[in-house]
């Protein structure tokens, strides 16, 4: 289904006992949002890292655990260099803020994705800044950066097969459990809802082994301009499903 922008939603309209624990989120759309201004894109990826700070602390506020967002995919490397530069300068100045930021927010920064291509630089930034909000207890935002959920998958298969060489398991044991111990995403909870903004209907690689029973939410807004009652409604929807998790009620 096809979601517009709807009619302002209280925060009491909300069942609080049915939040979903873990949202993802493809943020699309920085481009054309800055397009339609007469902007170079770099401005869209800027207004879209500000927003992600707002939504933050919104699900935050709301209880959710997790809050996947896709900061940059394996085929990102495909765009032109000028672009990828912009992106990997407001990564790396957002993880310097990082300590400030999360202080007052009790949230805990995690990265997931195969930061070895990333510069030292960038990779020294990571690890700080997960340090230093390693104490937080409140949302981790998990950032999917150089993320590709089937590079996940393959990297997974890979770690199972050399422990099945190595004789610490059969093959015949590896199951989904003991190959969900290898994604990024081990140690947080089932991806309950995933959110697609600007009008596209696509996974387009995000979160493949997690989304297999999460619900899908798409609007047409560009992300730049996904608000908390945009977040508020795609929450609401995701409460008015009937998960069965391919069983049947009795």
């Amino acid at each position: 289904m096809f979601f517009k922008k709807k009619r302002k939603i209280a925060k009491s309209e909300l069942d609080m006992n049915n939040i979903p624990k873990h949202i993802g989120v493809i943020m699309d759309g920085n481009g054309r949002w800055a397009r339609r201004r007469g902007l170079p894109r770099r401005a869209g990826h800027k207004a879209g890292a500000d927003n992600l700070e707002r939504i933050c602390d919104y699900c935050n506020s709301l209880g959710v655990k997790a809050l996947t967002v896709y900061a940059f995919s394996t085929e990102n490397w495909n765009r032109p260099k000028d672009e990828i530069d912009a992106l990997m300068n407001l990564l790396y100045n957002y993880l310097l803020t990082v300590e400030e930021k999360f202080r007052n927010r009790n949230m805990k920064l995690q990265i997931s994705g195969d930061v070895t291509a990333l510069t030292k630089k960038i990779q020294d930034a990571i690890v700080h800044a997960e340090q230093v909000t390693s104490s937080g207890d409140g949302m981790i935002l998990n950032i999917a950066l150089n993320y590709g959920g089937r590079a996940e998958i393959v990297n997974a298969a890979q770690k199972a097969a050399a422990d099945a060489a190595a004789g610490r398991i059969a093959a015949d044991d590896i199951d989904e459990a003991y190959l969900g111990q290898y994604m990024y995403t081990s140690n947080l909870p089932e991806v309950d809802l995933i959110i697609r903004p600007s009008g596209e209907k696509r996974l387009s690689n995000f979160l493949l082994w997690q989304a297999a029973y999460a619900e899908f939410w798409y609007s047409d807004i560009c992300w730049p301009d996904f608000s908390n009652d945009d977040m508020k409604q795609a929450i609401l929807d995701y409460q008015n499903r009937d998960r069965r998790f391919g069983g049947v009620k009795i």
